[in-house]
């Protein structure tokens, strides 16, 4: 949904801006296209810079349990360096590079819960707004859909998406944070593992692809985790199904020996108590952020908590209530 939303930081009688993204999805490493439009305000401003910003909500683990926060992830400079006359309307188009590594939020037109967004900021006369946020839609790369839909037809069943703040070890992973998508098992496999999370870490070479499984304990041994991670090409033509099997077979038949790995990376193993390989936050970078959630610290400096309400309500349907 796209709005307008009067710059706060100029009061009654500054510009307007309302970005509309052009209709479909993008994907990962691909280019996402729209325009900025402008409105004149009561008098003349000079517009500095207009800046897009990826931003993502993000669950981070820290020492307190599990909080949520938003993490900006790129940033994009479309335009800027002009003075905005009273009244005028003024539309900047732009086309940017999404990373490679930008999660995907639906598969098939459906939805999967990982919220991705858009924000504008202005640098309007010496004073920044970031007044402007909509909804960003993200398909999966050919590859990508065409493992899912091999877990598809080896009857494993979708079970949540979500972003964790972190770094797999040994991957050749750049965002601060990773997407798992929680997969329920074929049934084949339900006397083995709970579930499997696939995460998906692209690049211009191609993608990698880390398999976990939640594995259930025997009669005289507790649960534990199994990692294995693979490295496909963006072009690759494969029988996917006979090869997502191979993969789970290995994940499943590993019993805490050394991890698989195809490509320049070995993977360490990283597990906590509840079998996750990831490296997480630690105590000094998860910052409580007061009852609105959890700000990330990320290279662009700390995100202030009234992003963590905004980018909620957002998404929430709340901005139907914005002028």
């Amino acid at each position: 949904m796209v709005f307008k939303r009067l710059l706060g930081s100029l009061g009654v009688g500054g510009p307007t801006v309302d970005t509309v993204l052009d209709p479909g999805a993008s994907r990962p490493g691909g280019t996402l296209t729209g325009q900025v439009h402008l409105e004149g305000g009561q008098t003349d401003f000079d517009i500095e810079h207009i800046t897009l910003e990826l931003v993502a909500r993000v669950e981070a683990e820290h020492a307190e349990g599990e909080s949520e926060g938003v993490v900006a992830f790129e940033r994009f400079t479309v335009g800027g360096g002009f003075r905005l006359a009273a009244g005028q309307p003024h539309s900047v188009p732009f086309t940017v590079t999404l990373p490679w590594e930008t999660p995907v939020t639906e598969l098939h037109g459906q939805h999967l819960g990982v919220v991705l967004g858009v924000r504008t900021e202005l640098a309007v006369s010496g004073a920044r707004d970031k007044g402007d946020l909509d909804q960003l839609s993200i398909a999966p790369l050919p590859v990508q859909e065409a493992i899912l839909e091999a877990f598809g037809q080896l009857g494993f069943g979708f079970r949540s998406a979500d972003l964790e703040y972190g770094h797999i070890a040994g991957t050749g992973q750049r965002l601060p944070f990773y997407q798992e998508v929680e997969l329920t098992p074929a049934p084949r496999y339900a006397h083995q593992v709970n579930e499997i999370e696939v995460t998906f870490l692209a690049n211009p070479g191609g993608v990698e692809v880390v398999l976990e499984a939640d594995k259930r304990g025997g009669l005289f041994s507790g649960g534990h985790g199994a990692l294995t991670r693979f490295t496909v090409g963006h072009h690759d033509s494969r029988d996917w199904t006979a090869e997502v099997d191979a993969w789970v077979r290995q994940l499943t038949e590993r019993h805490g020996g050394a991890h698989a790995h195809t490509g320049p990376y070995a993977v360490h193993d990283h597990h906590d108590h509840g079998g996750h390989h990831r490296s997480g936050p630690g105590m000094g970078t998860a910052v409580a952020a007061g009852a609105a959630g959890l700000a990330v610290g990320v290279a662009g400096g700390l995100v202030a908590a009234e992003v963590v309400d905004e980018v909620g309500d957002f998404f929430e349907g709340d901005e139907e209530d914005e002028g």
